[in-house]
């Protein structure tokens, strides 16, 4: 069986709806906290690819440490982008939805319910 994980922050409300809606499916979900236990480089970067884009997309750009950071600037690397997501995972996007070798970000929460059978 193909594992099916998500990305879930608990204070967030569309986490927290996606995940409702994953659990009414009665589905056998692996739930991630990401903020407790973030992914690492070689995870994010297999997970932009289940999702098919790239870093600079999967970034929050509203949060403080966005603009303290200076993401925006386009001279950014792939590399850097993912490695500052690693050590400021609240600058990842969510809730995101694995399943097998695809993703999708929950945006809004029904979207989870695409990758679904």
């Amino acid at each position: 069986m193909t594992e099916t994980l998500f990305f879930h922050n608990p204070r967030c409300s569309k986490s927290r709806g996606a995940l409702e809606l994953l659990q009414e499916k009665n589905l056998d979900i692996r739930v991630v906290r990401y903020l407790e236990n973030p992914p690492s480089a070689a995870e994010l970067k297999v997970l932009l690819d289940k999702l098919g884009m790239p870093a600079r997309k999967l970034l929050r750009t509203g949060e403080e440490i966005y603009k303290t950071l200076n993401l925006a600037d386009p001279g950014l690397s792939e590399e850097a982008l993912i490695d500052v997501m690693v050590t400021h995972p609240i600058l990842i996007e969510r809730p995101i939805l694995i399943v097998g070798n695809k993703a999708v970000i929950g945006r809004p929460p029904e979207t989870v319910l695409e990758l679904l059978p």
